[in-house]
């Protein structure tokens, strides 16, 4: 788990989430691919893609032409909030930034703490020639600070009320400059021009252990990059299949919806699935008969069992944190889990001797979606939901099971090696 903590804290966004998971799988030896040539293969042999910065994918060829495929489903983005395009203001030589959410962050858990800006920005260089580049900016923090409760006396009775246009501004300056940012950005990155950035505010505390026992793990962006890493764990980790195609997705734009080309749905998957199809010279009807033999775990955090808000859960479907993954059930289709693939994980996990967990909302209290349904409607492959249970989702600042972390990391690289049964 001291390697998970450690790919947390190197991953602030999902451009370095992405960078993390590029520089582990070139590390294990897998090649990378571009869209744009043709693809050669090796049996046994690991390939890797990237699209845009922060979609992946990740596959290993089989010894054969591929009969089925095995794949795993995360996303490597999440909650936050973004800077806007034209973010510096000035209010008595204060200066502040101006920020919009990205997907539905926990408003309230970001004030009143050290805030570094992260991302991408994409420039021109000295020679006026396009350049992007990484940035973490961990040595200029920021803070939303909040109103003081002298100001709100009803603060602690009705709650922190956060206004997304006003109240998420983080202060840089006491005498603000102009253009400050883009020069803050130059101290970094030399370059002639700015021409446009992704960058988002990223929590200045590190990935920790917490607990009596460090048996907790605390940090930002648990969802999702505990599937996502447990993911990277099993492809790394497992072996080649004779006849059957092992393959790992890790997503963007989870959070706001899943509709781009960096998106779940895309037809980023189905499209690689067919062209590996297509290096083996494999009909159209050989590639639909692939995709009816295949299956899906999509993994992403799952709502933990919290004993100070008991009543916001179904008390006989509601997982603990420390008794092992979570597989994810719901009967209007946020979920993808079925009997038959829910039975196939639950097979596997004794088979393995994994402790397993189900899952479902209280009927008045929807839960979230993920992208395994999205995918199963794309590809049209038999999909199950499952990840490890947490706190807090969607904060700031998340907590898991070290223990469960490690269990999610086994079963993964198990569902990528074994053959699974309960199927039709």
């Amino acid at each position: 788990m001291e390697n998970f903590v450690r790919f947390l804290n190197r991953s602030p966004t999902v451009f370095h989430a992405a960078k993390e998971i590029a520089n582990a799988l070139a590390e294990a030896d897998f090649t990378p691919l571009s869209e744009h040539e043709r693809w050669q293969f090796q049996p046994g042999k690991g390939y890797c893609l990237m699209r845009g910065g922060t979609l992946l994918a990740a596959f290993r060829m089989p010894m054969q032409p591929p009969s089925s495929a095995v794949i795993l489903a995360s996303h490597i983005d999440s909650p936050s909030l973004k800077i806007k395009p034209r973010p510096e203001q000035s209010n008595h030589s204060i200066g502040q930034l101006m920020t919009e959410p990205y997907g539905s962050p926990i408003l309230h858990s970001w004030l009143d703490r050290d805030l570094f800006l992260a991302g991408r920005i994409s420039v021109l260089d000295d020679q006026g020639l396009p350049k992007s580049y990484l940035v973490k900016l961990d040595e200029y923090p920021v803070i939303i600070p909040q109103l003081a409760l002298h100001l709100d006396r009803q603060m602690n009775d009705r709650g922190v009320l956060v206004n997304k246009q006003d109240h998420l501004k983080p202060v840089f300056s006491l005498a603000a400059k102009e253009k400050q940012l883009e020069q803050t950005l130059r101290k970094r990155h030399p370059f002639k021009t700015l021409l446009a950035f992704d960058l988002f505010l990223v929590p200045n505390e590190p990935s920790s252990f917490l607990g009596f026992d460090s048996e907790l793990i605390a940090s930002h962006k648990l969802d999702n990059l505990t599937s996502a890493y447990a993911a990277l764990y099993g492809m790394i980790h497992s072996g080649p299949r004779s006849d059957v195609l092992q393959a790992a997705f890790f997503w963007d734009h989870e959070e706001i919806g899943s509709m781009t080309d960096l998106g779940a749905d895309s037809r980023f998957a189905d499209d690689i699935l067919e062209r590996i199809c297509l290096f083996f010279k494999m009909s159209r009807e050989d590639f639909i008969r692939l995709k009816s033999r295949s299956i899906c775990l999509s993994g992403d955090l799952a709502h933990g069992f919290h004993p100070s808000y008991a009543d916001k859960y179904d008390q006989q479907n509601a997982p603990l944190l420390g008794h092992g993954p979570v597989l994810k059930f719901n009967a209007n289709q946020k979920y993808a889990t079925n009997s038959l693939t829910g039975a196939a994980v639950a097979e596997l996990a004794e088979k393995q001797r994994i402790p397993l967990q189900t899952f479902a909302s209280r009927s008045d209290i929807p839960s979230g979606s993920t992208v395994g349904s999205i995918m199963a409607s794309q590809l049209g492959i038999p999909t199950a939901d499952l990840g490890i249970a947490g706190w807090a989702m969607h904060s700031v600042r998340e907590t898991i099971s070290a223990r469960d972390e490690e269990s999610l990391c086994m079963l993964f690289k198990a569902f990528l090696e074994e053959p699974l049964l309960h199927r039709e």
